[in-house]
């Protein structure tokens, strides 16, 4: 039990150090708090609320893989190789594809509502 309790302690350590040196994951941590403001403000319905609360989960979730991504291959090698800057590349594209498509999503639910 000790074991699985620890567990969460890594985990949150982890999310506290993301949010301490990770300009990136700043930025989307500030941008889901806005559109959770937005989003009472609005008066989301609850299948709404799971949309953007899966869509910010996803995008700091995806983030800081991202950065775990980019420390493992960091740790690795030092020399600029082909395939770490792909390694990084393809796991960057994977968070900006994200991003846009959560954008997207946003907008289209914000707005219906707010130019109705």
């Amino acid at each position: 039990m000790r074991k699985f309790f620890k567990a969460f302690k890594y985990a949150w350590d982890g999310i506290l150090f993301g949010l301490r040196v990770e300009r990136n994951l700043k930025f989307h941590f500030l941008a889901g708090l806005i559109v959770v403001i937005a989003g009472f403000l609005t008066g989301l319905t609850l299948i709404e609320w799971f949309v953007i609360l899966i869509l910010i989960g996803g995008m700091l979730s995806l983030e800081l893989v991202n950065s775990a991504i980019e420390r493992v291959v960091n740790l690795v090698t030092t020399e600029i190789h082909p395939l770490a800057k792909q390694a990084k590349d393809l796991a960057a594209g994977a968070v900006l594809i994200y991003a846009v498509i959560s954008g997207v999503i946003g907008l289209l639910l914000f707005a219906s509502k707010w130019f109705k």
